[in-house]
C-alpha cells in the first residue's frame, strides 16, 4: 500500500503531543502545524491511527487542491471534480467547511456552494441527487480555504474523535475527552504510580486516564469511522488492526481515584468507569478535596476546577483554598489544574512551575504546574 498525506486535527496547545502520539504509532513525515499535525501513512495507518490517538479531533485526507478568488470559479472547478470516485449516488454526506481569506468571507456559503456543485453533478450524469445529513452522514468532506488555496480532504472519522462511546451521560458542562487526554500527556501520565482527580465530576479525567494506563485504545467502545463507508474500505485489515492493538493491554497496579463532594456527579462518574469497562481501576469517593489529606504515594494530581463565570469573588475563594489545601495536605506532590480565569489564578498563593497555554473549545486557558515540596523547595532539594 502507498503512503499519503494525512492531517490529524487537534486543540491549540497539544500539536506536539499528537506528533509524539503519531511518531510512536509509527507515522512519517511528521510536521507540527496551528491546531494540527501532518504526516504521512498508507491505508492502514489511516484505520490505526483514528483507533488509537488519544488527542486527535479527526483525521483527514486531502484529496484536491487548487486556487481561486470567487465563488464563480469554485463552483465551476467542483463541478467538474469527479464526486462519485469518492461517493455513491445512495450515499448521504456532509460538506464541513473552515473559511481564512478576503476572498471567501462566509465558511457557511462556501460550503453551499461546493455543496452545490456535487449534487448539480450527480443530476447531470445520474438524473438523481445524493442527500445531506449533517449530523450522522455516510460521507464526510471537509472544505479548507486559505486566502485562494482550496483544498477538499476526505474526513475518515466522522463524528469528531472526542466522541468516544464510553460516556453514558456527562453532566453539565463535561471536559472534553480529547483535552482530557491532552492534559494527562502534558502532565506526564504514564501509568506509573497513582492519580488522584480530586473534583472528578462525570469522571472523564479519571477514565482517560485508566485508558492510558492501561493502554486501552481510546477508540475501543465506537461504534463506527466515516472510512467504513469509503470504496476502499477493507474490513479485515481493520479488523487485523484493531486485534493488534488490543493485544498491547496491559496490567495496572496503582490506583486512579476521584473525589467530589456532588453525590450526582459521583454516580456518574461510576456508571460511565463501569460502561467503559474500567471501574476495576477508579475509584470514586464522597470527599471534600479542602478536608482531605494526601494517602497515596507517588500521586500525580491533576484536575479541572469550577469556575464561575459571573461571581469573580467565588473563584477568587476556590483558588485561594486550593492552594491552602496543596501547602498543608500534599506535600511532595505535582499538582496541576486547568483554569480558564486567568486572573483568579493568583490566589493561589504558589508560583506555579510550568504554565502551558491551552484551548477549550474557543475558551483560552492556562495548564498550571505546583510543585509542592515538604518544608522549603530549597530545604528539599538539598535532601535529595
Amino acid at each position: 500500500m502507498e503512503n499519503f498525506k494525512m492531517q490529524a486535527k487537534t486543540f491549540f496547545g497539544f500539536e506536539t503531543v499528537l506528533a509524539d502520539e503519531l511518531k510512536s504509532l509509527g507515522a512519517a513525515d511528521i510536521v507540527v502545524k496551528n491546531r494540527l499535525v501532518e504526516f504521512y501513512g498508507d491505508q492502514g495507518f489511516l484505520y490505526k491511527a483514528n483507533y488509537s490517538l488519544a488527542t486527535a479531533l479527526r483525521i483527514l485526507k486531502p484529496i484536491h487542491s487548487f486556487s481561486v478568488r470567487n465563488e464563480e470559479f469554485l463552483y465551476a472547478r467542483f463541478k467538474k471534480f469527479n464526486w462519485e470516485d469518492y461517493l455513491d449516488i445512495d450515499q448521504t454526506f456532509v460538506i464541513d467547511a473552515t473559511v481564512h481569506s478576503d476572498y471567501f468571507t462566509h465558511s457557511h456559503y462556501a460550503a453551499l456552494k461546493v455543496k452545490d456543485a456535487l449534487v448539480d453533478r450527480f443530476q447531470e450524469k445520474f438524473g438523481r441527487r445524493p442527500s445531506v445529513d449533517k449530523e450522522n452522514a455516510d460521507i464526510w468532506f471537509n472544505l479548507h480555504i486559505s486566502h485562494d488555496k482550496v483544498t477538499l480532504s476526505l474526513d475518515s472519522s466522522g463524528q469528531s474523535l472526542h466522541k468516544r462511546g464510553y460516556k453514558l451521560n456527562g453532566g453539565p458542562a463535561p471536559i472534553n475527552e480529547v483535552l482530557a487526554a491532552g492534559l494527562l500527556k502534558l502532565a506526564g501520565w504514564d501509568g506509573n504510580g497513582n492519580f488522584l482527580d480530586p473534583m472528578c465530576g462525570s469522571g472523564t479525567i479519571l477514565t482517560e486516564a485508566a485508558m492510558m494506563a492501561t493502554n486501552i485504545p481510546p477508540q475501543v467502545h465506537r461504534k463506527g469511522f466515516a472510512f467504513q463507508n469509503w470504496k476502499d474500505y477493507d474490513e479485515n485489515l481493520f479488523e487485523k488492526i484493531k486485534e493488534t492493538r488490543l493485544n498491547r493491554i496491559k496490567e495496572f497496579h496503582g490506583k486512579i481515584v476521584g473525589y467530589d463532594i456532588n453525590s450526582t456527579m459521583l454516580k456518574l462518574a461510576e456508571d460511565n468507569s463501569i460502561h467503559a469497562g474500567l471501574d476495576e481501576f477508579i475509584e470514586v469517593k464522597y470527599q471534600d478535596f479542602f478536608k482531605s489529606e494526601k494517602d497515596m504515594f507517588p500521586v500525580l494530581v491533576l484536575f479541572n476546577p469550577p469556575y464561575n463565570e459571573r461571581l469573580i469573588s467565588d473563584n477568587e475563594k476556590l483558588y485561594k483554598e486550593i492552594g491552602d489545601t496543596l501547602k498543608a495536605k500534599y506535600p511532595n506532590t505535582f499538582a496541576w489544574f486547568i483554569t480558564s480565569d486567568l486572573s483568579a489564578k493568583k490566589y493561589v498563593g504558589l508560583r506555579p512551575s510550568k504554565k502551558i497555554k491551552v484551548f477549550n473549545g474557543k475558551l483560552e486557558c492556562d495548564f498550571l504546574r505546583y510543585d509542592i515540596y515538604e518544608g522549603s523547595k530549597k530545604a528539599s532539594k538539598k535532601d535529595n
